[in-house]
């Protein structure tokens, strides 16, 4: 009988749960908002909405369950940590998600699940070692090599958005100043907008412009550049066969053309020529990954 697999990513904004069959097709998908400002009891109760509907579509079949999370669990404490999701932050949330939906889990970091889900059958299949980048709210990463997910001993493999690239920068919600987070992420750049434009525009929509002031263009050069640091920095380290870019911010064209120059400009040898994609599974990525994680394990 086909063996099938839910999962369930966990987002600042919405849940969305997915059920994939053997050969990764899906069968269902559906969300859920977050509505993380009710508290973490109504994140649980919508959890649980989700995961019953996933259910009931495949008539209670057995399945593995793998959920997505921003943040990770720290090994020392078995608490979660770094999540955007604040009412979550500081609970045992496997612990409880494993209570509440009556049954074993395996939770992974949803940045991890991105890079999985891209290395498997996304814009990495086709590639050894693939480095994972997020660029949304905030900025996120993973590693996958031969379609094995590198965590770390301290689970924090993959997170080049809290890298330090200028000390005297924004303070990061880390409580780190300058990282690459607060200065290419969707909060980040919003940050720098409202700063140096008094001006409260999305960066979305800042980086969708078809025209640009003086002031928007030194902006826009400033973005491209620390762009360029960041990730170079990841190629000068680990020395990818790829980088794929997930996001809301990983629709700007400008990051495959401007900014890759400016990551070239900075890698470590004379004829760079690390391939920089966007996202073949679109943000359904990280779900899709997560019910690849239940597979896996």
């Amino acid at each position: 009988m086909d063996k099938l697999h839910i999962g369930i990513d966990l987002g600042g904004t919405k849940i969305e749960s997915v059920v994939l069959d053997s050969k990764l097709n899906i069968l269902f998908r559906e969300r859920v908002p977050t509505e993380s400002s009710k508290g973490s009891i109504h994140v649980m109760n919508q959890i649980e909405k989700i995961y019953l509907k996933a259910l009931n579509s495949i008539k209670n079949k057995t399945h593995t369950l793998g959920i997505g999370t921003p943040g990770s669990i720290s090994k020392n404490t078995g608490l979660l940590r770094n999540s955007t999701i604040p009412c979550q932050n500081g609970l045992p949330i496997d612990k409880l998600i494993e209570k509440k939906l009556k049954r074993p889990i395996i939770i992974e970091n949803d940045a991890n699940c991105f890079t999985l889900a891209e290395a498997t059958i996304g814009s990495g299949k086709k590639f050894p070692l693939v480095f994972g980048v997020i660029m949304g709210t905030g900025c996120g990463g993973g590693i996958v090599y031969n379609n094995k997910l590198r965590v770390g001993p301290q689970r924090l493999s993959g997170e080049w958005g809290h890298s330090v690239i200028n000390p005297n920068g924004n303070m990061c919600f880390c409580k780190k100043k300058g990282c690459v987070s607060t200065y290419i992420s969707g909060i980040g750049l919003e940050t720098k907008i409202k700063q140096k434009l008094n001006n409260p525009s999305s960066s979305k929509k800042f980086l969708n412009q078809s025209n640009y002031h003086k002031k928007e263009k030194q902006l826009l050069t400033e973005f491209y550049e620390f762009y360029g640091i960041a990730l170079a920095n990841i190629i000068n380290t680990i020395d990818p066969d790829v980088i794929i870019l997930g996001g809301g911010l990983s629709n700007h064209d400008g990051l495959y053309n401007e900014g890759l120059k400016k990551v070239y400009k900075n890698v470590f040898c004379e004829e760079p020529n690390t391939p920089i994609l966007k996202n073949m599974l679109g943000d359904s990525a990280g779900v899709i990954g997560a019910a690849i994680i239940g597979k896996m394990n």
